[in-house]
């Protein structure tokens, strides 16, 4: 590379040598961040960082590259964590920047810091206003029941899915309506890439070398929607699972990507089942084979044919449960035998008409409202050996 001015930022392991993380004999950052300003009034964003810090290009288009070859960023633009910009973040959390939010990230099994944490989310553009979001998402993804380690580290194409319920959705703009799955929302992407981002530097998901997933899905870049409660028909999912209406909550799941659900043209809840519980009925889902839950994202449109005709989302899931059955018949011999005993009784080879629902129990679908004008839904799977996690926003 030609000689660059330099300038000093975070590293986004928050202090820590990356090589206690990443097995790499070249082309790691040698340098340990050992501070950074927390000054409630922190000097301009293009001045250097006051503390030690990380010499990287002052340069936008040689930082890209620098960041790409250091292994920092995920393949996409990101922006330089400079104190002012990390110190403004943490900030606005109201915590120390040594505080930690979560004990123990894996794979590393690494302590995450306010400051590791302000520093990837810098990196992705992040707004004080969206922390708490992150840092809700992260507490919630340590919890054992998520299964993290094995959700970072498998060949599955699975990564967390966030979804925000509550008053702050509509506050940061985190969008559940048209195109929530996809681009043009500022809220949505920045706080899913800076979960991702920390999963990354922080938790030790090198893809290719700790993290195994054989393709992965673009939800890998950031995952994040909230559910469309002005459109649904019935409970918002955190007060399903047991938070207030007017609590902000986030909901993590081990989700592969979505599967489309196109049905334009029935009119009752039983016309549409076969279209949804058929794509909820897949064969080679790790709900089949593990358990866990799945998640059917219903568009409002249909949601409103649903409970047009008198179905409660109990209702549904059930009917979900029902009729998304798949055939012992459907699945090659050698490959059901390799799971037959992970859930005894589950799989019953010796009758090829023998059916095994989409999940262990009803309950396990999980369903929520999101999406704009459309007659169309998506089908979730999971990572199977794993459970959905909702925590408060503290905000």
């Amino acid at each position: 590379m030609p000689h660059l001015s330099m300038a000093l930022v975070a590293h986004p392991l928050g202090g820590v040598d990356p090589k206690l993380i990443r097995d790499r004999a070249e082309g790691i950052v040698d340098a340990v961040v050992r501070a950074l300003t927390t000054d409630p009034t922190p000097p301009p964003a293009t001045a250097a960082v006051a503390a030690d810090g990380v010499a990287v290009p002052d340069d936008l288009d040689a930082f890209q590259e620098w960041a790409a070859v250091h292994g920092w960023s995920d393949g996409l633009p990101v922006l330089p964590p400079t104190a002012a910009r990390v110190a403004r973040l943490v900030a606005a959390t109201g915590m120390a920047r040594d505080a930690i939010v979560v004990g123990s990230l894996a794979p590393a099994m690494r302590s995450t810091t306010i400051e590791a944490i302000a520093i990837n989310a810098a990196m992705t553009g992040a707004a004080p206003e969206h922390m708490p979001v992150v840092l809700a998402a992260l507490r919630a993804l340590a919890d054992p029941v998520f299964n993290l380690n094995a959700i970072q580290t498998t060949t599955h194409p699975c990564t967390p899915l966030l979804i925000v319920n509550g008053p702050i959705a509509a506050r940061l703009g985190i969008s559940g309506g048209a195109n929530a799955l996809g681009n043009g929302y500022r809220a949505n992407a920045v706080i899913g890439r800076a979960v991702r981002l920390v999963l990354q530097n922080v938790g030790g998901a090198i893809p290719g070398e700790t993290d195994r997933a054989t393709l992965g899905h673009p939800g890998k870049f950031t995952y994040c929607l909230a559910e469309n409660e002005a459109e649904s028909p019935w409970e918002p999912l955190h007060v399903e699972r047991g938070f207030r209406r007017d609590e902000s909550c986030v909901t993590v799941l081990g989700a592969a990507g979505p599967h489309n659900v196109n049905d334009h043209g029935s009119a009752s809840a039983d016309a549409l089942l076969k279209a949804l519980a058929g794509t909820l009925a897949a064969p080679a889902s790790n709900n089949i084979y593990y358990g866990g839950e799945a998640l059917v994202i219903v568009g409002p449109e249909h949601a409103r044919t649903i409970a047009d005709s008198g179905w409660s989302k109990p209702d549904l899931k059930r009917a979900l449960w029902e009729r998304g059955r798949v055939r012992m018949d459907a699945f090659s011999r050698e490959n059901i035998t390799r799971y037959m005993d992970i859930i005894p009784g589950r799989f019953d080879a010796t009758d090829p008409s023998a059916t095994i629902t989409p999940t262990v129990r009803w309950d396990d679908v999980m369903v929520m409202v999101a999406g704009g004008p459309g007659k169309h839904s998506v089908v979730v799977p999971t990572f199977g050996a794993t459970r959905a996690v909702t925590t408060r926003i503290e905000v």
